[in-house]
C-alpha cells in the first residue's frame, strides 16, 4: 500500500482560502425574484381622487369671525383675548344664530400646537358654526 505525501516534484500545493460566493449569489437572486413577484400582490390601495390644491383669496367681510391662536395657545377674537373655551363657545353661539351665519377664519401661529387649533375647531362645532376655514400664507413663487 502506497501513500502520496507530496507532489513528485517536491512542490507543495497551496491551500485555497477564497470563499465561494456562488451559492450566496444564487440565494440572493432567488430572494430578489420572490420579492419582485410578491410586492405588487401585497400593495393594495383604494382608488381615490385626492383634492387639488387651490389658493383662494380671502374675502374679508365684516361679518366674518377672525380667530387667532398664538404659539403659546392663547386664543384671540380679532384683537381681543378670550379667557377660556367656555367664553369662546358662548360668543360663537351668539354669532351662530345670525342669518346668514358668518364664517369663522382661524389663523394659527406656525409654532402653535395642533391641539390648540383643534380646540378652536371643537368650539366652533359645539357652537353650531357651519363654515370654518384656515388662513395660511401662500408658498413663495419658485
Amino acid at each position: 500500500m502506497a501513500m502520496a505525501v507530496g507532489s513528485p516534484d517536491g512542490e507543495e500545493e497551496q491551500m485555497n482560502s477564497a470563499i465561494n460566493t456562488t451559492p450566496l449569489v444564487d440565494i440572493m437572486l432567488v430572494l430578489l425574484i420572490i420579492f419582485l413577484i410578491t410586492t405588487p400582490v401585497i400593495t393594495q390601495s383604494v382608488k381615490l381622487e385626492l383634492p387639488k390644491e387651490k389658493n383662494v383669496p380671502t374675502q374679508t367681510k365684516p361679518e366674518n369671525i377672525l380667530l387667532a391662536v398664538s404659539k403659546d395657545g392663547d386664543v384671540y377674537w380679532n384683537a381681543r383675548r378670550m379667557p377660556d373655551a367656555e367664553k369662546l363657545v358662548e360668543e360663537l353661539k351668539k354669532e351662530a344664530v345670525k342669518d346668514p351665519q358668518p364664517e369663522v377664519h382661524i389663523r394659527g401661529d406656525q409654532d402653535a400646537r395642533y391641539e390648540s387649533v383643534g380646540r378652536l375647531v371643537v368650539a366652533c362645532q359645539r357652537a353650531g358654526i357651519a363654515k370654518v376655514g384656515f388662513i395660511t400664507e401662500p408658498p413663495p413663487n419658485q
